[in-house]
């Protein structure tokens, strides 16, 4: 299976795990497919093949000590990949938390559409949005499990 292959898959499984998360976060299959982890740990395990035991040996764990060591390792097409995949799992699983999170906070499904539209796209800035959002409505910054 090519890296062009792999590529594509992973990204429809996060597209699909995105999905659900913004147009029915509640269903009661979404918990399963999406907020029990099954598509990250999915994207996990490719991400396990990536980094260990695809052809061309194991990543160079001594490139993440410098900025020149980790542009070095996105030349290569299976790091790059595996960066992706990384990418796309742990997004997915931050906005998992925030759907599941907002349930349990009483926070309106509509207000987390923006929060998870950003974590899709910026990762960190829809996370920070969704922090900003919960401290608003609930009018605590800081909440137990989190």
């Amino acid at each position: 299976m090519t890296y062009d292959l792999l590529f594509g898959y992973a990204g429809n499984l996060a597209m699909i795990g995105w999905i659900l998360l913004i147009l029915v976060p509640y269903w009661k299959y979404t918990r399963p497919i999406v907020q029990y982890g099954l598509v990250s740990i999915l994207l996990s395990v490719l991400y396990l093949y990536l980094v260990f035991l695809a052809p061309g040996g194991s990543m160079d764990f001594s490139a993440f000590g410098s900025l020149e060591g980790v542009m070095g390792l996105f030349t290569d097409p299976k790091s790059t990949l595996a960066g992706w995949v990384h990418y796309l799992a742990f997004d997915l699983w931050i906005g998992s938390w925030e759907v599941g999170d907002a349930k349990k906070h009483g926070i309106n499904r509509w207000y987390l559409i923006p929060c998870l539209f950003l974590t899709f796209m910026l990762g960190p800035v829809g996370l920070l949005l969704y922090l900003i959002l919960r401290a608003i409505l609930t009018k605590k910054v800081v909440h137990e499990n989190f």
